[in-house]
């Protein structure tokens, strides 16, 4: 990349990223804020609470790098909707315990089915063998190896 360049920040690779990340999400995103009209933070604090069962707000901002406030909003909105249940830990009176409702996981359920089927149509871009190093490469980035 030419310092000079003006097409310098088009091949920038935080700017690549950021601008695939945006584009690749779009579709998705409006399937989540459509059908349940979730925020991204909520939907992602959904989808660990589906894969990962009963979490604190803690736990989720560390496994999803979201920050504190965002969560407490998303998990707020969540319950308001009886999506999710939060149960005060009696070992520690400012943590609380996260879980799904039956609504909460029958949302999950379908937004996975979208979100598998949408990840496929991505996958279809490409062939096996990029798709396998581009998740690669984006863990090694995201410093999930």
């Amino acid at each position: 990349m030419e310092q000079n360049s003006p097409d310098s920040l088009l091949d920038f690779l935080p700017y690549l990223l950021n601008q695939a990340a945006e584009e690749s999400s779009l579709a998705f995103q409006q399937v989540y804020k459509g059908r349940y009209g979730m925020l991204r933070t909520e939907w992602r604090v959904l989808f660990h609470l589906g894969m990962y069962g009963t979490m604190t707000a803690k736990e989720i901002g560390t496994r999803a790098l979201i920050h504190k406030t965002k969560i407490s909003r998303a998990v707020q909105r969540l319950a308001t909707r009886r999506f999710l249940t939060r149960t005060r830990d009696v070992r520690d009176r400012r943590s609380e315990h996260l879980e799904l409702t039956q609504a909460g996981q029958a949302a999950y359920r379908d937004l996975r089915g979208v979100a598998e089927e949408y990840d496929a149509k991505l996958e279809a871009q490409f062939t096996r063998g990029e798709v396998a190093m581009l998740r690669v490469m984006l863990r090694r980035l995201a410093g999930m190896t």
